[in-house]
């Protein structure tokens, strides 16, 4: 197996991060998670320190002061994978909208000497949405539609955010140069991964509604992703 690291930004998901953790260690393939937890008030990274003395060397922690959002969580993420010699880096929410279960199949995807990113997608065949708000998917197929009009990455769904990634990606992509830290995060680093003339794979998922915890969706993350990927355009 290739040494693969799940990167899992938090920020107060105590009530999700155990039983993610569980579940993930409990795959038929060796994983390792790294959490970069941005402060978390409700002792998120408290709870990681614990099971570290249970999972070892398996589980990696990262802790920053205030929440700094996605974006720069994972790229302290990626420079983290790279620096450890990690081949594949996949990244990961912690709500179980991504199910856990298929990064056995996007670890299967990125193994293949043809493809190079991997991305959980919900809008290919057999890919889709579970207890999601009608408003929260029209806004998301729309984002799709919108920056494969502007950008033309062939990528359907250019949002997704559960995605794996050979090193090798990553090291041609010059990390401190990403602008984006919501959504907009998601489509620069699909975009430039296009730009370098990797291959990327859809493979369908299914997405479902955190059940606990809060959504961190904000007006500033839509904001960043409708003008962003405009800046991207000009500047390429």
């Amino acid at each position: 197996m290739k040494r693969s690291l799940v990167i899992i930004p938090t920020y107060n998901e105590i009530e999700n991060i155990e039983k993610m953790l569980r579940t993930v260690f409990a795959l038929p393939l060796s994983f390792e998670v790294l959490v970069v937890d941005d402060g978390s008030p409700d002792q998120t990274a408290a709870k990681v320190k614990e099971l570290q003395k249970e999972f070892g060397t398996k589980l990696h922690l990262i802790e920053r002061i205030g929440k700094l959002g996605l974006g720069t969580a994972y790229i302290t993420g990626f420079k983290y994978a790279l620096e450890q010699n990690f081949e594949l880096v996949f990244e990961m929410d912690c709500d179980f909208s991504h199910n856990p279960n298929d990064l056995l199949k996007l670890y299967e995807a990125c193994s293949r000497e043809d493809v190079d990113v991997a991305v959980g997608s919900r809008y290919v065949s057999e890919g889709g949405f579970r207890n999601w708000p009608m408003f929260r998917v029209f806004l998301s197929k729309f984002a799709s539609y919108y920056v494969e009009f502007i950008l033309g990455t062939g990528v359907k769904d250019s949002t997704a955010g559960f995605v794996c990634y050979k090193a090798e990606v990553l090291k041609s992509i010059d990390l401190n140069a990403i602008k984006f830290i919501g959504y907009a995060f998601q489509i620069e680093m699909k975009y430039k991964a296009k730009l370098q003339g990797f291959k990327i794979l859809e493979i369908p998922i299914i997405f479902t509604d955190r059940v606990l915890g809060e959504s961190k969706m904000s007006r500033g993350i839509i904001k960043e992703a409708v003008f962003g990927v405009w800046r991207l355009r000009k500047e390429h």
